[in-house]
């Protein structure tokens, strides 16, 4: 399976251990359609309560069970058949799956969007008596009050429920970049040094980028940037589609920007965003030496932006199979315990993940799966290290998942994104401490230590820069300045010499990276990566330190979903991040392992 082939195999030409088992949420394609023929009914069940909330507690606590059945059958709905396609996305019957449930859930939401208005307008005096006269409402007790919170943000009920008509059309500008990208995108063939023809996808970029051959980087660079450099009308359109939604939704939910916005959900201030770019400005300095360290190790007059993937290490060309990697990362996340343990053996024996790349699946990596059963794990493994970490990663957030699911109930089993990449980093930091501390070849150390930068670079500089951008574009739309393909290639140009500094050629094809960016069709999501790394820097610090004691309330956190603000299921597990420490002690962490890689030369 890993080895480069002219054509991708065909979906069911992957070995099925290397499978994930969708059917451990529906067994098969007629139980989902029976699921699906039950929803009407449900969904109306809640709406024979409209306007009855205030008059008993009891129809207020009925109204809440029945939508957490209802939300928890349309996860389980969904995912399956969003899941199904992702195994190829040219596979009509899971197109038709997805979009069906898709518009169903438009429905539901619209049919039942009369809650959230009538649970505010019910009187604070009200709701407090029913907290106290109703057992089975103390369990919704923060998410009331939570809603509470959100009341000044909340429309009318007929203007909520036509609010929610307008979901899937709404949503559109991301599900088209989606089908474009994965499904009707093909990229170039490209030659490597021996004259062996590869066609570039999506999953082998990454894997081309790391070549030791210069001109097979550059013209597959070249090649990926040239296809989407050919649609930038089309993808600068989707794309200023998708910031226009933003805006316009803070807008008509009276919030001062879409910035705003997104973080209000999280409860997470202003400042979180601002200094975490403000503070990485600031340590740019030392990832120009980093830079520059690049250039001289690779021996070149010009480090291009394709020479920033390749090892600067050579003589090593790890191959790293599936199996092995699972080891590897079983080993390096001992110190989680045996309980950690234990679920991992789980996930990979009980096929819980995707492994290889086929023909139509949905490129990169992701965790996901539906509360009441197991989380899965989709990957595009190629046999390198970078694969590795990416799986360790990726079960970082199962497990995450996997906690929250069997701690909590169905109203807070679900962690906020803010919280998401704090998990799945803490996995990959673990998993470096592990192989560079039994690693005694030199020259590998070196190898692993560059790997290291690079996720610093990748998770901490790289979409900072991305939040930055996000910033940007946002404000430029929100002043009434259109989206267009100059201004987006001129605005991710000068923040790319501002990020990269003098020592890099910002070569011309950067210029459009926005356009393959899915992330930026959710709005303001990468900062989070950032902060994410900042916060697992810090915690696996403390459980490397000091033992069970962290480990204890590290697997607190995981098992909080979302029964409290991130900002404060962090504290649990030993971190502020309302300060800029965490920040600053991870960009130092950056500058202590470039000394260590600086003296290895």
């Amino acid at each position: 399976m890993s080895d480069q082939t002219n054509t991708l195999p065909q979906r069911n030409r992957v070995q099925e251990e290397y499978r994930w088992r969708l059917e451990d949420i529906y067994s098969s394609d007629e139980a989902w359609e029976k699921d699906f023929q039950s929803v009407p009914e449900r969904v109306q069940k809640i709406k024979a309560l409209q306007g009855q909330l205030s008059k008993k507690s009891s129809i207020l606590l009925q109204a809440l069970q029945l939508q957490d059945d209802l939300g928890q059958l349309m996860e389980s709905l969904f995912t399956y058949a969003r899941m199904r396609r992702d195994e190829d996305n040219s596979n009509t019957t899971y197109q038709a799956l997805t979009d069906r449930v898709t518009a169903l859930g438009s429905e539901v939401n619209s049919t039942t969007s009369f809650l959230l208005p009538e649970i505010l307008a019910i009187p604070d005096g009200t709701l407090q008596n029913f907290l106290q006269k109703e057992e089975g409402l103390e369990l919704y007790r923060f998410a009331l009050d939570d809603l509470r919170r959100q009341k000044p943000h909340v429309l009318s009920e007929k203007e909520e429920a036509l609010l929610a008509q307008t979901g899937e059309v709404t949503g559109a500008a991301s599900k088209i970049f989606t089908m474009l990208n994965n499904a009707d995108l093909t990229f170039p063939v490209v030659k490597d040094s021996q004259g062996k023809e590869i066609q570039i996808t999506h999953g082998r970029y990454g894997q081309l980028m790391e070549s030791r051959d210069r001109d097979l980087r550059r013209h597959t660079f070249q090649a990926l940037y040239k296809t989407y450099r050919g649609l930038e009308n089309t993808i600068s359109a989707t794309l200023s589609t998708a910031v226009k939604r933003a805006v316009v939704m803070s807008r008509i939910r009276k919030y001062p920007s879409a910035l705003e916005s997104a973080l209000f959900g999280d409860k997470v201030p202003l400042t979180v965003y601002d200094n975490l770019i403000k503070t990485v400005r600031q340590h740019l300095p030392t990832f120009y030496r980093y830079v520059e360290y690049r250039k001289k190790q690779l021996q070149v007059e010009e480090l291009h932006m394709y020479d920033l993937y390749t090892p600067i290490v050579e003589g090593i060309d790890w191959q790293i199979p599936y199996e092995e990697a699972v080891t590897m990362v079983q080993e390096g996340l001992k110190p989680l315990g045996n309980d950690y343990g234990r679920i991992l053996e789980e996930a990979f024996q009980n096929r819980w993940i995707d492994v290889y790349e086929n023909r139509g699946k949905t490129s990169g990596a992701y965790s996901w799966g539906p509360y009441g059963t197991h989380p899965y794990v989709l990957l595009n493994y190629q046999d390198k290290l970078s694969d590795v970490f990416t799986l360790a990663h990726e079960m970082g957030h199962a497990l995450h998942s996997y906690y929250s699911y069997q701690k909590q109930p169905y109203v807070y089993a679900h962690y906020s994104i803010f919280v998401a990449e704090v998990a799945s980093t803490v996995n990959e930091s673990l998993l470096i401490h592990y192989l560079l501390k039994k690693e005694k070849d030199k020259t590998k150390k070196r190898y692993l230590l560059n790997h290291y930068l690079e996720q610093f670079r990748g998770t901490v500089y790289r979409q900072t820069m991305f939040a930055e951008f996000e910033k940007l574009i946002h404000n430029k739309v929100e002043s009434g300045e259109a989206l267009t393909p100059e201004n987006l290639k001129g605005s991710y140009k000068q923040l790319n010499q501002d990020y990269y500094g003098p020592n890099m050629i910002i070569d011309e094809e950067i210029d459009v990276e926005w356009a393959r960016i899915p992330h930026f069709y959710n709005n303001f999501y990468v900062y989070k990566y950032a902060t994410g790394f900042a916060a697992a820097t810090a915690l696996t610090k403390q459980i490397l330190e000091e033992g069970d004691s962290a480990v204890q309330r590290y697997l607190e956190f995981l098992a909080g979903g979302s029964s409290q603000y991130p900002l404060d299921l962090l504290k649990i597990a030993g971190v502020n991040m309302e300060s800029t420490e965490p920040i600053k002690e991870s960009l130092q962490l950056f500058e202590q392992l470039l000394k260590e890689l600086e003296s290895l030369t």
